[in-house]
This record gives C-alpha cells, structure tokens and sequence, in this order.
C-alpha cells in the first residue's frame, strides 16, 4: 500500500462519490414504479424509462467522456473532475426535497443530464490520476485498488440504504455527494497528462502486448523509454474521430480491448436493464431483497479487487485475470437468467469475485499501451465504447425484458432477455481466449525469427 500512498485523497475522493451514487439503486425501482404503475409488480412503462434513461445516458457519455479525458490530458485531471462530481448533487437533491410524481419525472430528466457527464467520466478520470502516479508494473494492481475502493463505496451505500427510509436516503446521499465535491476541490492535488517522475513510478514499460506478457509474470530489471505519442500533436483543437479510431486500432492490444469491452459491456448493460424488474417479477423482490442482493455483488467485488487481484495480477499478469474474469462474469449472468428459485441470484451474485477482475485488466492493457500524454484520452476512447454499449443494452434489452414479462409472452421464460445478455459476455470471453492465442503465435514466431538472426 506504501507504493499508492499518493492516491490517498483520489481514493477519499471516489469512494464519496460512488458511496452517493449507489445508495440510491436499491430504492430507485420502487421509487420509479410507485410513480409510473402504483400498486403494480409488473410495469412495461417503468421498464421503458428506465431503458430510454439509460440509451440517452450512454450516447451523451459516448461524446462526452473521450472529450473530457482528452482534456484532462491538457488541462489537468481535478479541473475536470469537478464536473462530475458536482452535477451529480442535483438530481439526488431532487428526490431528497419530495418523492412525488412530478419532482419524480424533474428527478428523470436531471438524472439523464447528469449521467451524460458523470456515467463514464469519473472513472475514466481516476483512471487517468492513477497512471499519472504510478509506473507500468504496479498500474494493474493500482487499477484493482482504485476499483476496490469503488466497490467499497457501492457496499457502504447499499449497507446504509438497508437501514434508512427511502426518504432518508435520498437526504443522506444527497449530502455526502457534497462532501465529495467538497473534498476533491480543498484536498485532492492536481495531475496533469505528463507521466509522473522516475524517482516515483517504476520505470519498467511494456513497450508491446509480448513482452507485457512476459514480463508480467516474472520479475525484469530491464527498463524502456516511454511510448511514443500514437495521436498527432494538437494545436488547440481537439482529437477528430478519425485520430481517435486511429488511436484503438493502433495496435492489437487496444483494438482487442476496445472489441472485448464492446461486447462484455453490452452484457452487462442487458443484465442491468433487466435484472430489477425481472427479480421483482419472478420473485417479488423489493427494497430490500435488492439492497441484500447488491450487498454481496458489492462484497465480492472489493474483496477481489482490494485483496485477490493486487496479490494476483503481479503473478499471472492481466491476460490470465481477463480470461478468469470473463468465465467468471459468463458464470454470473447465465445462473441470473436461469435462477429457479429465490436464492439463486444470491448465489450468482458471488460469482462478481471473478468478473471483477475484467475492466482493470482492460484498462491496465490500455493503459501500457499509450503515451503518458494519452492517458486520458484512451480512457476516455474505451470508456466512450462501453457508453455505445450502455446505448444499445436498453434498445436491444427493453423491449425484449417487457415482451417476456408481460401476459402476452411468446413462451414462459422471464429470465430470456438476461441469457440473452450472457450471449454477449460469452462472445467478449471467446475473442479474449482468440487474442490469447494469437498473442502466444505472435511471440513464438518473433522468438523463432530472432533466434534465427
């Protein structure tokens, strides 16, 4: 932990936030059903705001995010990460004054704005606070600890949402939510996009996805220069599209990572569409059957990722751990879809130990994969693509979860649109295992070739 004592502050900083951010997920439904469909366990309206909330949300961060983080890279990272961090006060202000249905539907569309700016941007910032920080050979490690310390966040809300009237937890979130803006403008220290010093980071870079991968599992005295700059300098502008398409595809890395992220995002945005209502038709659960479910997912997601991934990913490196947590999160969505009785989604939810291993890894992979001045752009890029997801998930995932819970169902299976959603997760798990593959042909081929020299 001594390696990561300056990130002391960024983590403060983002655990208050995501603490805010999720107290409110497991009253959220009921609060949006009770306005919509009052009395009513089964709503296909509900079901389609809560879609369109989310496709508008994720095409505004599509834009948005890769902006934001070229920005950073320029302008420094606390600058930006005000923005976040404040808009996402006002729609919890909302339900914190009143609950009716019109501070309900002014609570809908100023959680839509908010979204837009706080959806991927926050964690595409912190992401970027990291790298600045901390060298290549630790940043896995680091990415876990910072997705840890979110999780932690994600438990202590729902833990506290368990115990507080609806009500009270629209005031508390409300409030901590402005501590957090608070904090991050007295006490967090600025970073900019230039890489942080030798004397603080570890100098080794992996200059390619072969030699990543070897050097992640074993231990190297050898030390490259930084990588050169893939995007072309920018005078006063902004990257266009085309430079930011160049930027993924640059590489088999980046453009494997943007592939991946694509599709496991996509089936995670479905299973997030559906899940709710799904549970509370199939099972009635309610407020707090979801805080209890969320609970476990929260836990299992920091005990991965502040305890098992620092001690694994230094061993096997972040290829083995995407490949774990992709079978981990198929395992995960496929048993929601298939749950036949109460517990089950208990005991799918265990199964995020594993799939919290997936975006660190992606976003390590990224990260050593570009220039220090570029952190906050490619973040930006891939935080940009799970947004294209988080589009898709509801269009996709919306009419589909509405149609198998509603009396005119094709066929008597309510979980369909989640194994649909699995479909996805277990694509994303394919073309990992492919990119493995072809990695390990590329390095025996260039070993083969410099033997032959």
């Amino acid at each position: 932990m001594k390696d990561f004592a300056g990130l002391g502050h960024l983590f403060v900083v983002s655990f208050l936030f995501y603490f805010s951010s999720f107290m409110v997920i497991p009253a959220i439904t009921d609060v949006t059903m009770e306005a919509v469909c009052p009395g009513r366990d089964e709503c296909s309206v509900a079901i389609y705001l809560s879609g369109f909330q989310n496709a508008a949300t994720g095409l505004g961060a599509l834009v948005v995010t890769p902006v934001v983080g070229n920005l950073s890279d320029r302008y420094g990272r606390k600058a930006l990460m005000t923005l976040p961090v404040t808009v996402a006060i006002l729609p919890l202000f909302i339900l914190a004054c009143n609950r009716s249905d019109v501070y309900f539907y002014v609570y809908y569309v100023a959680n839509i704005v908010a979204g837009i700016f706080c959806g991927g941007t926050m964690h595409c910032l912190c992401l970027a606070y990291v790298a600045d920080h901390v060298g290549p050979r630790r940043r896995a490690a680091a990415f876990g600890l910072l997705s840890g310390v979110s999780a932690a966040g994600f438990v202590s809300g729902t833990l506290t949402t368990r115990f507080l009237a609806t009500t009270s937890t629209f005031q508390v979130a409300a409030a901590v939510a402005m501590v957090a803006a608070l904090y991050l403008r007295v006490f967090l220290p600025d970073s900019g996009g230039v890489s942080c010093s030798d004397e603080a980071c570890d100098p080794l870079l992996q200059a390619s996805s072969c030699t990543s991968s070897t050097s992640s599992s074993a231990s190297s005295s050898d030390s490259d220069g930084d990588l050169s700059p893939r995007l072309p300098p920018q005078k006063g502008g902004l990257p266009s599209l085309s430079d930011m398409f160049a930027l993924l595809t640059g590489s088999l890395a980046l453009s494997g990572a943007a592939t991946i992220t694509f599709f496991y995002s996509l089936g995670e945005h479905g299973l997030q569409t559906a899940l709710m209502y799904y549970l509370k038709a199939q099972f009635g659960y309610s407020k707090d059957e979801f805080a209890n479910l969320l609970l476990i997912v929260g836990f299992a997601g920091m005990l991965s990722q502040l305890i098992v991934m620092p001690i694994l990913a230094p061993i096997l490196g972040e290829e083995i751990l995407l490949i774990v947590g992709l079978l981990g999160g198929c395992t995960h969505v496929f048993l929601y879809g298939i749950a036949w009785s109460y517990w089950v989604p208990y005991f799918s939810a265990a199964f995020v130990i594993l799939s919290a291993f997936v975006h660190p890894s992606i976003r390590t992979n990224v990260s050593k994969n570009v220039a220090s001045n570029e952190q906050g752009i490619a973040q930006g890029c891939i935080s940009g693509i799970s947004s294209f997801a988080s589009i898709l998930g509801p269009l996709i995932f919306t009419p589909l979860t509405a149609w198998f819970l509603s009396e005119t169902e094709p066929f008597n299976f309510k979980g369909f649109s989640i194994l649909c959603a699995g479909c996805c997760t277990l694509i994303a798990f394919i073309i990992s295992m492919r990119m493995r593959g072809a990695q390990s042909s590329a390095c025996k081929k260039s070993t083969v070739q410099h033997e032959q020299a």
